[in-house]
């Protein structure tokens, strides 16, 4: 496997999410730069990368290791979403181009096309594809970069069941676009507020020997402004 050097930091953050490598393990660079066909220097600027990030950190005698974050810790990554992803909507209603509601629209069809159909292979990739591109329209790079690097994490740390209504659910993301289209701020905050404490209540956290891993999600959960949701639907 070969990769550019650019890309090495990518390589081992998706490696890492994906379970190739497990929690507590070590990173050495040797193996790292053998793995990904690049130089050591790549390698060890990425780990720098990665442990700013929180998805490794470097132990005495031991050096660069995978994290091993705490069930609370996790728990705060829910809590850190639930609060940013409605800023990022409220500010994308300000800041968004027709470029992002072009692209926006265009993912809410097919989600809803095949939500109704009962397709749901693609679903969550286009979700997150709608996320990221929500979080751009917010015309803010911390803010993004943010809420990208909360996304990586909780993919790491928990499994996300499938929306027990995907059509409801693809609504709610309809309804987004909707109030950021219009430039409804407080709309679009309060919408993605509700829609992302009904999704962080179907995560499950992945660590094994966590008796209250289901029940994690329960605890930062979050009163929200109630929305009319029936009226998404037009």
């Amino acid at each position: 496997m070969r990769i550019p050097a650019h890309s090495v930091c990518t390589a081992i953050r998706d490696d890492i999410v994906a379970g190739v490598y497990e929690r507590g393990s070590r990173l050495t660079e040797e193996l790292l730069a053998r793995r990904y066909g690049v130089s050591r220097v790549p390698v060890r600027e990425a780990l720098r990368t990665l442990e700013a990030e929180g998805f490794v950190v470097t132990r005495r005698h031991a050096g660069a290791c995978v994290a091993e974050p705490t069930e609370q810790e996790a728990s705060d990554l829910l809590e850190m979403r639930m609060l940013l992803e409605p800023l990022g909507a409220a500010r994308a209603a300000q800041r968004r181009t027709e470029a992002h509601l072009k692209v926006l629209r265009g993912l809410v069809r097919l989600g809803q096309e095949r939500a109704r159909r009962g397709n749901s292979e693609d679903l969550r990739s286009l979700g997150g594809w709608f996320h990221e591109t929500l979080a751009q329209a917010s015309g803010s790079p911390a803010l993004t970069s943010t809420l990208a690097q909360l996304r990586h994490k909780i993919a790491w740390m928990y499994a996300v069941e499938a929306p027990a209504n995907p059509v409801e659910s693809w609504a709610e993301h309809g309804g987004i676009v909707d109030a950021v289209a219009r430039g409804d701020s407080e709309r679009a905050r309060a919408i993605t507020a509700l829609h992302t404490e009904r999704a962080t209540s179907a995560h499950r956290l992945r660590f094994p020997g966590r008796p209250a891993a289901a029940e994690r999600t329960d605890r930062v959960r979050t009163s929200q402004h109630p929305v009319n949701m029936p009226s998404l639907r037009h």
